[in-house]
């Protein structure tokens, strides 16, 4: 009984050193930082509000150029990297480039661009958050309106041409610009109060992420769009595309979450060289 009891006890002591280790460890930061922060809600409301706000400024944006562009629901195939019976339910969901350009609006558009500036806004509060810092200032709105013609401006560019997809170049070059944007994205948002170093690992966490979901999105929601589109018709492609916003959701707010914990690693680390230095 007494070797029993000790074997017990042993094995609940190495229960408590091993989980008091992953707890104080980075990734146990991070993931409590997460919940704190309330990542996944926070991620659904992005997909909502991306589906219901920037989706269609995109589908405009994107059949501006009716010699080259591809048309939003090309583009977004693409952006899935889904099969291409699987493009094809993606592409009953959305009108062709020269439909949408003969029946937008001068004011249809003007709303989207208005509505659009609020995807910006949620963007800044989580990056805020991330980071322990102060709401901005309501005189810093113009950030969201630059923001926003910057991200709008470079899924133009994606939509108007496939070089990047085509050589190796052009994908290190595509991967390359993706981390800048992220990058001053962070700085442009949070109002240029945090450092260009300690935002570069959000930046490179947040493509790294975004390589991924395209992995992911290739091995289940391309079968998943064929088989959600024969169960629940239209609907059910629908669905499939809300449910890869919510995984853009949680790479593009985790991956900033993702940059501060390993920041504050790198800081670690660095002093911790300079003790045995």
């Amino acid at each position: 009984m007494p070797k029993q009891r000790s074997t017990v006890e042993g094995r609940a002591s190495l229960f408590v050193r091993l989980h008091g280790a992953i707890r104080d460890s980075s990734a146990g930061r991070g993931w409590r930082r997460g919940g704190e922060l309330e990542l996944m809600p926070r991620s659904l409301g992005f997909a909502a509000l991306g589906f219901l706000t920037l989706v269609p400024l995109l589908i405009v944006v994107s059949a501006a150029d009716p010699a080259h562009g591809r048309g939003f629901a090309q583009w977004l195939g693409d952006a899935l990297g889904v099969s291409a019976s699987a493009r094809q339910h993606v592409g009953q969901l959305f009108s062709g480039p020269g439909q949408v350009l003969r029946t937008t609006t001068a004011f249809g558009l003007a709303a989207l661009a208005v509505f659009g500036l609020s995807f910006g806004a949620a963007v800044q509060t989580f990056y805020e958050k991330v980071w322990e810092l102060s709401p901005a200032r309501w005189h810093g709105r113009w950030r969201h309106v630059l923001w926003l013609g910057v991200l709008v401006g470079g899924l133009f560019a994606s939509a108007t041409t496939t070089v990047w997809r085509h050589s190796l170049t052009g994908t290190a070059g595509g991967s390359l610009s993706a981390v800048v944007f992220f990058w001053w994205s962070q700085r442009m948002l949070l109002g240029g109060r945090i450092t260009w170093p300690a935002l570069l690992p959000g930046a490179a966490a947040t493509v790294l992420g975004l390589v991924g979901l395209r992995i992911f999105s290739r091995l289940v929601f391309s079968p998943l769009i064929a088989s959600s589109a024969v169960t629940y018709g239209p609907f059910g492609t629908v669905l499939v595309i809300q449910s890869w916003l919510g995984g853009v959701g949680v790479v593009v707010l985790g991956g900033a979450l993702v940059g501060r914990v390993l920041h504050e690693e790198l800081l670690r680390v660095s002093k911790v060289w300079r003790r045995r230095k």
